[in-house]
């Protein structure tokens, strides 16, 4: 054999053998960084799990896979005054969040709500006795400490959104949340202009801004309304759980 065929054998082995070890070593990486909490996505009042479409988008290109993510579907899509804590409401959140869990290879979640998907997600957490394995919490536009909108309770507006298990300023419902622990690190982002939390012309209950969640670690503000602090700020969503 000449010795131009054994250097292009040689070459063309040693090519093989490299790609081989590189190729393993890049499916090594991809398996570690692949191990982070899983993510539920819980939507608010009326809405819909595509409602996060910005926030699942960043989290693919932060790393997460399709299957780390869950974003359960609950309550009414066409009566807002129907839905409240209680009941159907809570099934597919709590299916979500244990779901979640049984397939994290850290233990842990990480857990994005936005509006009455705030307080939802964080009364099942409770109910389940996972605190603890939640590492981060981050709430956007909840009225974790009630809509004026829906009057004081029992004075509130006659609807179960407003209701004992609803929204309604010092109802059953938030008196119970008020105080527990419902992850690791605590985030709420919230708005001046919000035009739900703050549709009574004040955003504040009792002198604190109603999207404020007990003992957070940290509560940021933004520009947004509503839904825009929902859609527009993603990146920063994810930031907060890494």
């Amino acid at each position: 054999m000449s010795n131009f065929n054994k250097s292009n054998i040689l070459t063309s082995f040693l090519f093989k053998l490299f790609f081989v070890v590189t190729a393993s070593l890049g499916a090594s990486t991809t398996v570690i960084a692949a191990c982070i909490d899983n993510v539920v996505l819980v939507h608010g009042n009326t809405g819909a799990p595509d409602d996060w479409d910005s926030t699942y988008d960043e989290l693919l290109r932060q790393g997460w896979l399709p299957n780390q993510i869950f974003r359960p579907n609950w309550g009414s899509k066409t009566c807002p005054g129907c839905n409240d804590h209680s009941g159907s409401e809570e099934f597919p959140v709590r299916n979500a969040i244990n779901s979640a869990l049984a397939n994290s290879c850290t233990g842990r979640i990480d857990v994005i709500a936005h509006s009455m998907g705030v307080t939802l997600a964080a009364q099942q957490i409770i109910k389940l006795g996972q605190a603890n394995n939640v590492n981060s919490f981050v709430g956007i536009a909840g009225a974790y400490r009630g809509l004026l909108t829906c009057g004081v309770y029992p004075f509130n507006v006659p609807s179960s959104t407003c209701g004992s298990q609803g929204l309604s300023v010092s109802s059953p419902f938030l008196d119970w949340l008020d105080g527990r622990k419902i992850a690791n690190r605590v985030y709420s982002m919230k708005s001046w202009v919000d035009q739900i939390v703050c549709g009574s012309g004040t955003c504040l209950v009792f002198g604190v801004h109603a999207s404020q969640i007990d003992n957070e670690n940290n509560s940021f503000t933004y520009s947004f309304g509503h839904f825009g602090l929902q859609q527009f700020t993603s990146r920063d969503q994810v930031n907060l759980i890494r």
